[in-house]
């Protein structure tokens, strides 16, 4: 009997774990726009040491120990046919990448069970846009030389990539003036408060100045869009997200201008305009059961930053790719399904690795420390890598 045919759509980083968790139990595709993975974590050590972030986060698919059986098709998909069971790829090929102009041939990958991994568009740093590794290299650099250039820096958002990128560009240019903005009277509003807490005493330590009570007034391109059927392949040319224009106030306070704003209010929007409609939420994400399996689709699945399983769409970060595996493997064979159960609370780390080492918090609010040379090895090269990822090859074969 042949074995199944999983495709996975979007290798970021949900994607790229339900494939290798999906390794011993059936054929299993990959879609990706990127030539490479290309991580959404850790927005602040990318805009402030990208040398650092591209170490962990940036990794060739052939290094991955977990997709050594797996095919990697590089394109868009373009759509999902039920009826016959078939995902459309747009292929990267040559001037057609990143909008060059010309024409990609387009492929058909056939399915038995389909994961929907597609992610959200958010800013500069997580986009669908179909790139090589040249596109990937700018998206990087420029950012980074942007903010290096500036004199003044402010942060607009208060959840954790708002955080993380005021306290690594502080950290990583002490004569900066780094300002963060948020609307609330703290931030990180769905953390426990202990956590603010803690974050506040270390920016504070790092020189950001702490702007509370600020709600942006928000036009188009700002902090990416909202909801929506959206594929987002045309992007601003203006970095989206990462801008020098005055910065209005509907709470009332003088307008704010600085050499470089980040916009990192956390509005999304699901790449999953290649996606039939009757799938997707009023806002555009998949519309999934509690098993993860996508309502009125036996055989697709959903998980990761697009899926609609709770209002912060949790299952990318809580081993979400862990149970669809286990969901999909218990499909093939005929047996129950089991329920993804959302946390109250986010939790993990908020500033990302600074210089001293990494904190980590635990649900109920409390933090872990981990040193520097511990983090590197322990966290990174060992429990991520190693069995987080079923094993990294240090160099490319």
């Amino acid at each position: 009997m042949s074995r199944p045919r999983v495709v996975v759509v979007g290798l970021g980083d949900t994607g790229v774990l339900t494939a290798i968790a999906l390794r011993r139990h059936g054929d299993v595709v990959g879609i990706t726009a990127k030539p490479e993975f290309v991580s959404g974590q850790e927005l602040g050590l990318r805009l402030a040491r990208p040398e650092a972030w591209t170490r962990d986060y940036r990794i060739g698919y052939e290094r991955f120990r977990g997709l050594d059986h797996a095919r990697i098709v590089h394109g868009s998909a373009t759509a999902l046919d039920t009826e016959k069971r078939i995902v459309r790829v747009r292929l990267a090929d040559g001037a057609a990448v990143d909008g060059a102009g010309g024409e990609s041939p387009v492929t058909e990958e056939p399915y038995d069970v389909v994961v929907v991994a597609t992610g959200v568009t958010n800013g500069f740093w997580r986009h669908p846009t179909l790139q090589d590794s040249r596109g990937v290299d700018a998206d990087i650099s420029l950012p980074h030389q942007r903010i290096a250039d500036a004199e003044t820096v402010a942060i607009i958002g208060g959840g954790a990539a708002a955080l993380s990128s005021a306290a690594q560009v502080a950290e990583r240019w002490p004569d900066k003036i780094v300002d963060l903005y948020f609307p609330g009277d703290r931030a990180l509003p769905h953390h426990h408060a202990r956590v603010w807490d803690r974050v506040r005493t270390r920016l504070e330590a790092l020189g950001v100045g702490l702007h509370p009570g600020h709600r942006a007034a928000l036009t188009a391109g700002d902090g990416g869009g909202g909801g929506g059927n959206a594929n987002h392949d045309d992007l601003d040319d203006d970095d989206e997200h990462l801008t020098s224009a005055t910065v209005s106030w509907t709470t009332g306070q003088a307008p704010t201008t600085a050499d470089v704003v980040i916009w990192a209010i956390g509005r999304v929007s699901p790449n999953t305009g290649w996606l039939p409609a009757e799938m997707l939420d009023d806002r555009g994400f998949v519309r999934v059961e509690p098993t993860l399996r996508v309502s009125g689709h036996s055989d697709v699945f959903a998980v990761g930053d697009v899926a609609a399983t709770d209002p912060l769409r949790t299952s990318a970060r809580n081993r979400g790719h862990l149970l669809v595996a286990r969901n999909i493997r218990a499909h093939l064979e005929g047996r129950p399904l089991r329920d993804y159960r959302p946390p109250r609370r986010r939790w993990g780390s908020v500033l990302g690795p600074l210089r001293d080492g990494l904190i980590v918090f635990t649900p109920p609010g409390r933090g872990v420390r981990v040193p520097a040379p511990a983090s590197d090895v322990v966290l990174q090269r060992l429990i991520t890598h190693q069995v987080i990822y079923g094993g990294v090859r240090s160099q490319r074969r």
